[in-house]
């Protein structure tokens, strides 16, 4: 009989054992199921404003933000700058590849600045930008390709922009072209004197973002 006991007892503590891992899966998907509950009982978060985010008052993080580049045009692919004559008779009286008009770049060297000082209140969706572009090069296309870096021309835009809701921005341009080096009068028969590409005039105009590009959120 006492045997017949241990028996009992032992078989109550295996069916003990085997039957705990069946109450721990039974109550972890209630509490899984519980949490989020908890979580929908929380406040709603505050939906961001339009614009970048909110930072310190004065120079917040990434307040000074753009970009450099540098291109190479091959040869046969020179920017024309607009300053000297296209015409093949035009060239050949100024001297062919003598011709001291060459405004034809091989390298271009640029980028973009935008500045943002403010972190806080209305002042926060003001922005200044930079855009500036310097030409350089020697070369006279037909008669002369070469890997010169002389100086051509400076050409920029500056101006002021102010973040719309929905992606949106406002932007007051300001365009215009230095010369330079010998640029800055006249070189001979082939120069055209203009004012450079665009020359200067100001624009007022909209740009919008989408896709994650720039600022979009």
């Amino acid at each position: 009989m006492k045997n017949r006991i241990c028996e009992m007892v032992l078989l109550f503590a295996m069916v003990g054992f085997a039957g705990t891992p069946v109450l721990a899966q039974d109550a972890t998907p209630a509490m899984a199921v519980a949490m989020p509950a908890a979580s929908a009982a929380d406040p709603a978060h505050k939906p961001l404003s339009w614009g970048v985010p909110e930072g310190r008052t004065f120079f917040p993080h990434n307040w000074a933000r753009g970009y450099v580049d540098f291109d190479v045009a091959p040869p046969h692919n020179e920017p024309d700058l607009g300053r000297c004559s296209p015409m093949h008779s035009v060239i050949v009286m100024a001297g062919g590849a003598s011709s001291n008009c060459n405004a034809y770049a091989r390298y271009l060297l640029g980028g973009y600045l935008e500045i943002q000082p403010f972190g806080k209140t209305l002042a926060r969706h003001f922005f200044l930008f930079f855009t500036p572009v310097f030409s350089f090069g020697n070369n006279v296309p037909q008669f002369k390709y070469t890997a010169s870096m002389a100086g051509i021309a400076f050409d920029r835009a500056v101006g002021f922009g102010f973040e719309l809701p929905k992606n949106f921005e406002l932007r007051v341009e300001q365009h215009q072209v230095d010369w330079l080096g010998k640029y800055k009068n006249n070189v001979g028969l082939a120069d055209l004197g203009t004012s450079g590409p665009y020359g200067l005039y100001s624009t007022i105009g909209a740009r919008w973002y989408f896709g994650g590009y720039g600022r979009a959120h």
